[in-house]
This record gives structure tokens, sequence and C-alpha cells, in this order.
């Protein structure tokens, strides 16, 4: 017990013992005259007065503590039958009270004007009938009002957007519900944080984009079969010299090596609008929606890897290439209900392969196929110039290839810029098997740039097809 309930509980003895005394002080002081009530009020009576108020107060504090640590039936219980005994009690006073004769009525006819002529008891029977249903009406509502709580309560819990501690209110019963709702919620919140770590986790497996092009909203909607066919634009980024660095460090050095290249490469995708969709061992495959974002990204990790080399001395310097091609590519979840596994499925590796080759043979840095060049918008400035042509030979395919030139110094690529008519007229004629008027135009351009690698490679293999004995 509360050391407050204890306090009250001696004061309301108290106060009971000294009303008990000043009682018929107070009723000696009210009597009757011929003009109606006089009341002369004397200092025990007014003592006594005093008692009957804090007497009141005390026992309703102890009342409503009483029923609070009820449970909900004893709580009904001990609110309404003692109202009902006490307006019973008093409607049965009302309806007999002409045949009663004694000070106390007597004063309580004449303060509500009732006689054996008027029956005006049965008015004031009729007024305390309507007290009583208003008094049980509002108890009812104050008792019922956890329950609307709860009501509530569990329909936002349903739908889980219970945020804030749930406050029920009311007795006993109600604060172990109160518990127990909140017990819920709070398993409900841990849930639901787990789950969005899981998602935030998954999401870093299954990018949000690709549940995007599938229509789907979670990576619980992700079906085995599920596909849907976009153009989009590739980029495959790979280290040119890997396999000569992974020989000079050892397995625990390469793994971070690598590793501090993805960290590059993957921040920049995701900053102009792409996600990978594969990492190849020391190459990723990035998506992007716009062929201007993938160019501006291929450009960008560019930028990266050159600062990046310049800043770690102590770790061999990354070389890098990037192909970029246009396309119309499958996206769809393959495998089986136990290991499924989100793809691309296109022409895609085969021709990033293809165009890493060519990279690797002129070493150039960027080149994209006819396709991207003709979905950049107008808008992207920037420098290329055609280098030849990707032979896909399984689909029988000639695709156009194009050099980015903005990956030079200005001085180059304004040279480079300035002789790109001859040059890109000197890989015609090779194409064309024309190969001594090839030579003699990339001879020409060589001497105008000592340091353009294609130009020097077409020189070599023009000269080298000139030579061949097929030829003679």
């Amino acid at each position: 017990m509360k050391t407050s309930t204890k306090i009250l509980i001696m004061l309301f003895v108290i106060t009971s013992v000294g009303l008990a005394f000043t009682s018929a002080y107070i009723f000696s002081a009210i009597s009757l005259v011929p003009s109606g009530i006089k009341i002369n009020m004397t200092t025990p009576a007014w003592i006594g007065v005093i008692f009957t108020i804090l007497n009141t107060i005390f026992g309703s504090v102890l009342y409503f503590r009483f029923l609070k640590v009820q449970k909900f039936n004893s709580m009904l219980f001990f609110s309404t039958v003692p109202l009902t005994l006490i307006f019973g009690g008093i409607m049965y006073l009302l309806a007999t009270i002409n045949t009663m004769n004694n000070q106390v009525v007597d004063v309580v006819k004449v303060a509500l004007q009732i006689s054996n002529t008027n029956n005006n008891n049965v008015y004031w029977i009729i007024v305390l009938a309507i007290i009583y249903i208003l008094v049980m009406f509002v108890t009812f509502t104050i008792s019922a009002r956890p329950v609307k709580k709860i009501e509530k309560a569990c329909s936002k819990l349903s739908y889980g957007e219970v945020k804030n501690q749930i406050t029920i209110g009311g007795n006993k019963d109600f604060k172990e519900i109160e518990y127990s709702l909140n017990k819920i919620n709070e398993n409900f919140k841990k849930k639901d944080m787990l789950l969005t770590q899981t998602h935030s986790e998954y999401e870093k497996y299954i990018p949000k984009q690709f549940l995007r092009f599938l229509g789907k909203k979670n990576i619980l909607e992700l079906e085995v079969g599920s596909q849907v066919q976009k153009e989009v634009t590739t980029l495959f980024c790979d280290i040119r010299n890997s396999q000569s660095v992974s020989s000079t460090l050892s397995m625990e050095e390469n793994f971070n090596y690598i590793n501090s290249y993805l960290n590059l490469v993957s921040p920049i995708v995701r900053k102009f609008g792409g996600f990978v969709d594969k990492y190849l061992g020391d190459g990723v495959l990035a998506v992007f929606t716009k062929a201007d974002h993938a160019l501006s990204a291929g450009h960008a990790i560019l930028k990266s890897v050159s600062q990046k080399n310049m800043q770690n001395k102590s770790m061999p310097n990354l070389d890098v290439g990037i192909g970029i091609d246009t396309s119309n590519v499958v996206f769809g979840v393959v495998g089986d209900e136990v290991r499924k596994s989100p793809t691309i499925i296109s022409d895609t590796m085969d021709i990033a392969t293809k165009m890493q080759e060519v990279n690797k043979k002129f070493g150039s840095t960027i080149i994209f196929s006819k396709e991207t060049l003709n979905a950049v918008s107008s808008s992207l400035e920037f420098s290329y110039r055609y280098i030849g042509t990707v032979n896909i030979s399984e689909k029988q395919l000639q695709i156009p290839i194009f050099e980015s030139l903005n990956v030079y110094s200005r001085q180059k690529r304004e040279k480079l810029e300035k002789y790109r008519t001859e040059f890109e007229e000197g890989v015609r004629k090779y194409n064309n098997a024309k190969f001594s008027e090839a030579k003699d135009i990339f001879e020409k351009v060589y001497k105008m740039e000592k340091d353009d690698k294609v130009c020097y490679v077409y020189y070599n293999k023009a000269v080298e097809k000139m030579s061949s004995p097929a030829l003679k």
C-alpha cells in the first residue's frame, strides 16, 4: 500500500470520528419556524461542516483509489452497486416521506416543498431517477474509456502504425493489458527495424533500380521467371594490369587491391544514377537508364583512378579500360525457389569483352558503340572519334565503335580533334582493305601526334597487312 493511501485512510478515520462528534451540532443548527427553515450556525456546527467536507473529499479519493486497484468486474460492481443502493434508499425515503415524522424529515419536507396535498415527492423521485441514469451513464462511459483505447491501439497495431508509448489508463486489468500491448508494440518495432535493416542489406545485393525495372516494391515479391525487356546502357570497367599486379602481391594484398578499386568505382556508378549488376573479379558491369550518365560516370571513374594513383605510391598504379554499349536487355530472375539470382540477359557481355580486347590492343581507355552515340543527348558535350568496328562472330554483327577523347589532356585532345577527319578516313581505308592508303594516312597523323597510340597500332597493322604474303 502506498504511503499516500495510508495517510488518506488515517485522515478519513480522523474526520469520521470528528464528524461523529459534531454531526449533532449541525442538525441542531437547523430548525423549523413558521416562516420556514432557520439556520443558526454555532462554532461546533461550523467545525462539523468542515469535518463533513474533508471526510467527503478523503472518502471519495479513497473510493476511487479502491476502484482503480480492482479488476474490471469488481470495479463495475463497486462503482454501480453502492450508487444504486444510495439512490434506491433516497427514492424510498422520498416515496414514504409523508408517513414519517421527525425534525430532520420535517426540514427536508420544507426544503423540498413536499406535503400530503401536493405530492411533490413524485416529481423529486422522477428528477432523482433522471440524475441516477445520467450518473450511471457517466460511470459506465468512464469505465469503458480504456476499452475504447484498447480498440484504437489494437487497430493501429494491426496496421503497424503505433510509434509512441501506448497509454490505456483505467484499473488493474487495463494496466496489465497496457503493458502487454506495449510489449507487442515494442516487438513490432524491433521486427520492423530488423526487416528494414534486412531490406537495406538485401539492397546491397539487389539494387532498387532492378526491383523498379521489374515493377516490384521489395525483394519478397521477386519470383523465378520474372522478366522485363528494357533499353539500357551498360558500362563494363576492368583492371587491365590485374594479372601482372597480382603476381607481385600476396593474396591478401591482391584482395585489398581489387577491393580498393571496386570501392572507387561503385559509388561513382550510383552517383550517376546507375547500379552495379555484377562484380566480375577485377571487373564491374554497371547499368544506366541514360547513355549520358554512363559516359559521364566513365569519365569520372578515370579521373578518380588517376587521383588515386597519384595519392597511393605504395601500391601499383591502376590501369582501367571502359567499354560502353546501349541495347535492349532482359532483366529477370533466374534459378529456383531455393536459390534466386537477379541478372540481365543480353549480348552485353560479349560486346563488352570484345570492346575490352580492342581497348587493350589500342591502348585506349573509354570506347563506346554507335548505339550509345545515338542515345546520347545533344546537351552532353564531349569529343570522340570513330576507331573501327567490333565483330561479334556468333551473331555475325559488326558494331561501329568510338573512342572518347575527353580522357586526354587538353593539348593532346585538341591535336586529335584537329586530325580527326584524316584519322577516321584512314580507319575506313583500312576496313576496306586499302592498306597502303591507310598506312600513308596513319603515318601523316602519327607525325603530328606521337602519343596517339590508336594511330600507331593502326599504322603497324597496315604495314603488317601490306607485307602479308596473301596480299602480294
